[in-house]
């Protein structure tokens, strides 16, 4: 009898006392992509990145939908199994402890989604005037992140209170950004943000890199400028740059990653290379 004791104190232990939640044994690498100008790939980079990483590097991997267009769930309708009960508003306002509670499987072995809802942005209202709005997310996803590898946040287009709530949740920063000024003038905000962030939430959040996206190799005077203002970035900017590609935008049609729909595609090609090279930069950070 006395050897079934500790085993009892460890089931105890391992169980959330408000949720009843069983912890996993993982610790997950938080990453928020993120990007103040709309339609720059930002959920794309969400969606592929994420199944990348499950299909060609094992990981079991969380994806987080913060923005109220449900952009994640709709690039992925063909491949997400099951139903959800609640929302992540639910979530965010207290009715549920844990994101954990929403993932749905997909049949992208390895890879669950927490789909968004509609009324995230009243929702982001409510929050406002609540104590510790800008903690709400994080304190939301301890169990969550032990029972996933890397947990991947789509944020809204803006810099509000649920993309304040994803980057205090956190440890990684991506940022997309295409190839126009506006694009370069919103990491400009985004990066003034995380300093704010770091000073007065005592936060730090390492940068993942700058996403070159939309990059059409026939625009070479535009290009070339935005390579240029992007200077200032330098150390932050990563290697690959995802191409304008017809073949992502008919994976998020037939609803699964540019990965499964068409391997070869160079959509495809570009997001497996940033997959290795998000895997490679956590690692070198460990």
């Amino acid at each position: 009898m006395s050897g079934l004791i500790p085993t009892g104190i460890r089931r105890i232990l391992a169980k959330d006392q408000r949720s009843g939640l069983e912890r996993g044994h993982r610790r997950a690498e938080v990453i928020a992509v993120c990007a103040q100008k709309g339609g720059v790939g930002k959920t794309t980079t969400a969606v592929n990145l994420a199944a990348g990483l499950a299909t060609n590097h094992g990981k079991k991997v969380l994806l987080i939908d913060m923005d109220g267009q449900g952009h994640c769930a709709a690039a992925l309708h063909a491949e997400l199994q099951g139903v959800v009960g609640d929302s992540l508003t639910g979530v965010l306002l207290g009715k549920r402890r844990d994101v954990l509670e929403l993932a749905l499987p997909t049949k992208i072995p390895g890879l669950s989604v927490v789909p968004s809802d509609k009324m995230l942005g009243a929702t982001e209202g409510v929050m406002a005037g609540r104590i510790g709005k800008e903690f709400l997310l994080k304190g939301a996803m301890k169990i969550a992140r032990t029972h996933f590898d890397v947990v991947i946040i789509d944020c809204p287009p803006n810099l509000g209170t649920l993309t304040t709530n994803a980057l205090l949740a956190a440890d990684w920063l991506l940022v997309p950004c295409d190839m126009s000024t506006l694009s370069v003038e919103g990491v400009d905000d985004i990066f003034h943000t995380i300093e704010t962030i770091e000073d007065a939430l005592d936060h730090h959040i390492h940068v993942l890199g700058i996403l070159r996206t939309r990059y059409d190799g026939r625009n070479q005077k535009v290009n070339e400028a935005v390579e240029a203002t992007l200077e200032r970035f330098a150390r932050h900017v990563l290697p690959q740059r995802i191409p304008i590609n017809t073949t992502l935008a008919q994976a998020q049609l037939a609803g699964t990653s540019v990965g499964r729909f068409d391997p070869r595609s160079s959509g495809a090609v570009a997001y497996n290379d940033l997959a290795d090279e998000v895997v490679t930069r956590i690692a070198d950070r460990a």
